[in-house]
């Protein structure tokens, strides 16, 4: 499958005149918990030629777009944003590109792109908002799927693991890891625990995680921990400097790393 997914970043690079800079896999796959019928979420970063940002329309704007989609299919879901767009990400602390850069399964990697990023990462990293973007997500996936008797029981681990990354932040002051196995690491040895355990022993092994009674001990945890890290967020105080003339050295340098041998 990697051999695909090369192919078809590199016809990505070849219609659309771009270069890849990073690709990578941003899903249950990286997260350490797909499923049989699981397909591979590919998201990557690209930069175009110099000309390009030299337009009256700015990157974003009308046909003038910043992110570059394939159509997916059962087996791939491929889409990757301009590195324009993803710095001004980049700067609001966005958690989706940051699970990008910290993801275990890595397909392409070029320049420099990545790791002048990664040394700045922990000055724009803003802790309560990440917070509250896995708070949001937990809340959604919990009010939807886990209520009544008997829930989708597969659900729980898309309500634990925003959950334990936000628990993560608080307790680390840092950005989660993607490995839903790392996160499991913050709970001590408890039923609790060996109830999502053999949950999460299920799912890797294939089994069909449909309509099931729910698992008091888990929606015990998760209303707690939802409500406190709420409150805890609530509470949380970040002053950080404005990254800006960084980043746009940052983009300056790529373009001339990627682009001035031509």
């Amino acid at each position: 499958m990697r051999e695909q997914i090369l192919e078809v970043l590199l016809d990505i690079e070849e219609t659309n005149e771009v270069k890849i800079l990073y690709a990578c896999e941003s899903g249950s796959r990286a997260w350490g918990f797909p499923s049989k019928d699981s397909d591979y979420d590919v998201r990557f970063l690209y930069i175009h030629k110099p000309e390009h940002y030299l337009s009256i329309d700015p990157v974003g704007v009308g046909s003038n777009r910043d992110v570059i989609e394939r159509p997916i299919n059962d087996l791939l879901d491929v889409s990757g944003w301009d590195l324009t767009k993803a710095l001004k990400l980049f700067r609001k602390s966005n958690p989706p590109l940051m699970e990008w850069m910290k993801s275990p399964i890595i397909y392409y990697r070029a320049y420099t792109a990545l790791e002048r990023m990664a040394e700045i990462q922990d000055s724009v990293f803003t802790p309560q908002s990440a917070m509250y973007h896995y708070l949001n997500m937990a809340s959604g996936n919990y009010r939807d799927y886990l209520q009544g008797s008997t829930v989708k029981i597969k659900k729980y681990f898309y309500v634990l693991r925003p959950v334990l990354a936000a628990k993560w932040i608080e307790e680390k002051n840092e950005f989660p890891p993607m490995e839903f196995q790392t996160l499991l690491e913050l709970l001590p040895e408890s039923p609790l625990k060996q109830e999502i355990l053999i949950l999460l022993a299920r799912k890797i092994k294939g089994d069909e995680l449909d309509k099931e009674p729910r698992i008091d001990v888990i929606n015990s945890f998760l209303d707690a921990e939802i409500s406190r890290l709420k409150l805890a967020a609530e509470q949380w105080r970040t002053v950080k400097k404005d990254p800006t003339a960084q980043l746009n050295e940052l983009f300056r340098d790529m373009l001339k790393e990627v682009w001035d041998k031509r």
